[in-house]
């Protein structure tokens, strides 16, 4: 399965076909959460945790511990608000998240990794 080429800059808001996101679907199915967004919010920690994981793996996965459906989806929408992703899926308390790097490192992106499998 190909990925597609990295985007440049100006089309970053362009949003994701359903091609592409079955494609992220699959790359995203094998990845763990690694980071939590607690019942509290998105601190400060947290959002610098989700820019960071973002832009190194462009394509990451965000467990969300409310036990409300309605506050996990504020939960979603803040995470997406605060970082620029957008989201890909999201089944129970895990999004699938995807924000595309201007530079991603090879040996990290999730993407990247995929595309030389």
């Amino acid at each position: 399965m190909r990925t597609p080429p990295p985007l440049d800059e100006a089309t970053y808001a362009v949003p994701i076909t359903p091609t592409q996101r079955k494609q992220y679907r699959a790359i995203g199915h094998h990845l763990q959460p690694i980071v939590v967004v607690a019942e509290n919010g998105i601190s400060a920690g947290v959002r610098d945790e989700l820019d960071r994981a973002l832009h190194d793996h462009e394509l990451i996965k965000v467990r969300l511990t409310a036990e409300n459906r309605d506050h996990r989806q504020e939960l979603l929408n803040g995470v997406l608000a605060a970082t620029g992703a957008e989201l890909v899926q999201r089944i129970g308390h895990v999004a699938l998240i995807l924000r595309r790097s201007p530079q991603p490192k090879p040996a990290l992106s999730n993407l990247m990794r995929h595309a030389k499998n």
